[in-house]
């Protein structure tokens, strides 16, 4: 089972979902308080699960999947990336940048895993 950690960043507080190897697989938007932030991995544990993944990347992409889901697309540099977005479409969690496409679907799959039951964690300072 991975774990949220929670931590401080100079302007606010945000988590990162790791999973058991320690690598971070989903990581939050910056928070201004600390009940927010746990509003927010409450929010990932809730949605992760049910979210259906749309792949923006097909050359005929249809933004037609409902929230939640996960969003897999490509970046500026070429790099695979996912976010998360509740059922209101607020986005949740974002990953990190992956080379291969079925990278990040596994880092997607991870998210879906451990989210739900992961302990949170402060980090420490």
């Amino acid at each position: 089972m991975g774990k949220f950690v929670v931590r401080k960043v100079p302007t606010g507080i945000k988590f990162d979902l790791k999973a058991i190897n320690g690598e971070v697989i989903a990581t939050s938007e910056v928070y201004t308080t600390e009940s927010a932030c746990f509003t927010g991995i409450a929010s990932v544990r809730k949605n992760a699960p049910k979210a259906e993944l749309e792949d923006m990347t097909k050359r005929k992409a249809q933004a037609k999947v409902k929230n939640p889901k996960f969003e897999l697309y490509k970046d500026a540099a070429g790099q695979f990336r996912f976010r998360l977005k509740a059922k209101n479409g607020e986005t949740i969690a974002v990953s990190e940048g992956y080379k291969a496409k079925a990278s990040c679907k596994n880092g997607i799959e991870s998210v879906r895993k451990n989210a739900p039951a992961s302990p949170v964690v402060a980090q420490a300072e």
